[in-house]
């Protein structure tokens, strides 16, 4: 049979793909507790959730309660020029390294205060009352050392070194205890200053003393040195007595010009053998001798008794000049002196309580929930650490 060429033939269909089959794995089994994950559990409450509770325990149920008493302060200080600055016209030269306010604060940690305040008010007493508290409280058998370092931690000092102010928080286990010891801080910090200032003045006083004994001295040795040199050349006053000189020597200076006058007169009036001009001559010369010998002593030719009187007259003025230095530096000593002692009898020094010491009316302290939550993270943090690197090296065999 032939087919019809204008008959169309039907194209023949694509093979089916073959199908691939996916073996899955079976459902997983419901999570169970392993033996280390017990473990682990067991271990965050033995290592955080315990020592939580015992401390929180501990806490509000025997630690006592702590009441705090504020005090705060300031040194003022009255500045003043000291003796040297007064004596010589000087500025400040230097000041201390350090300002009471820091001295301040390291003595109100030191081992001294924490003893004379312990004989005054019997801090141990004070920081013995809560017996049911053996963290917060001071043991019994405490040396000073230890009630040093627990005065550190009851007793905290704020302080502001731009300002110079100064804040104190005191603490104990009575609102009056700790305003006590409150009271007691401010009391011994005046005594500190008023100490600071005594001393400060004794030494200003002391070299106001030093330099007025020095110009006492000097004086004296001016004075005394001048006296000596009137009685060796028995000249009081050598200005007043060189006037007299020079008013001798302008009076043999005006005898002499008369004689010579007076001479050429009878030289051209008589003969040369009258005896009226050898008499003239001879005034002449005398005069002229005379005159020699006061200029000598003026230290104008020659010198008189080995000494010119120029030179007397030279040390006459350094002796007059040592005098009147003495007799200033005597003046200026004995002002600066005078203000020290003024110094002296006022306080420069003095402490200005803007907080009087306050008396407390609730616990602030311990901070209970603050220190329960620092422990607890602390506790569980180490706690974590220690799990991941347990289960690090675990991994790793």
């Amino acid at each position: 049979m032939s087919s019809d060429p204008e008959t169309p033939v039907a194209p023949a269909a694509p093979p089916k793909p073959k199908v691939k089959l996916v073996e899955v794995a079976p459902a997983a089994r419901p999570a169970r507790l392993q033996r280390r994950h017990r473990l682990t559990i067991l271990s965050l409450g033995i290592w955080v959730v315990l020592p939580v509770i015992a401390l929180a325990v501990y806490l509000y149920v025997f630690a006592a309660d702590q009441y705090a008493s504020t005090v705060g302060f300031t040194v003022r200080t009255e500045e003043t020029g000291s003796a040297m600055e007064i004596l010589g016209g000087l500025t400040s030269l230097s000041s201390a390294s350090s300002s009471d306010t820091d001295v301040l604060y390291k003595f109100i940690q030191s081992q001294e205060l924490v003893r004379e305040m312990d004989a005054t008010l019997n801090l141990r007493e004070m920081f013995r009352k809560p017996a049911a508290d053996p963290v917060f409280s001071l043991s019994r058998d405490s040396s000073i050392e230890d009630l040093v370092r627990y005065w550190a931690r009851m007793v905290r000092i704020y302080y502001d070194p731009g300002t110079g102010l100064m804040e104190i928080e005191s603490r104990a286990f009575d609102p009056e205890d700790a305003r006590a010891i409150s009271t007691e801080i401010f009391a011994r910090s005046t005594q500190m200053i008023n100490t600071l200032s005594a001393v400060a003045r004794d030494d200003t006083t002391r070299y106001a003393r030093e330099e007025l004994d020095t110009a006492v001295e000097r004086l004296k040795e001016a004075r005394q040195a001048l006296t000596l040199f009137r009685n060796e050349t028995q000249i009081v006053d050598p200005s007043a007595d060189i006037q007299g000189q020079m008013g001798l020597l302008n009076s043999l200076n005006a005898q002499l010009a008369s004689s010579l006058i007076d001479l050429d007169i009878l030289i051209e009036t008589t003969r040369e053998s009258d005896p009226r001009i050898e008499q003239a001559r001879r005034k002449i010369a005398v005069i002229e001798k005379r005159m020699s010998e006061e200029r000598e002593k003026l230290g104008v030719g020659g010198n008189h008794n080995g000494r010119a009187y120029a030179d007397l007259i030279g040390q006459f003025e350094a002796l007059q000049v040592d005098l009147e230095f003495a007799q200033k530096a005597y003046l200026s000593a004995l002002s600066a002196y005078d203000t020290a002692q003024a110094e002296a009898r006022r306080q420069s020094r003095y402490l200005a309580a803007y907080i009087e010491p306050t008396l407390a009316e609730t616990p602030l302290y311990p901070q209970r929930a603050i220190i329960l939550l620092i422990s607890a993270f602390v506790l569980f943090g180490t706690w974590a650490v220690s799990v991941l690197i347990y289960y690090s090296l675990r991994d790793r065999r």
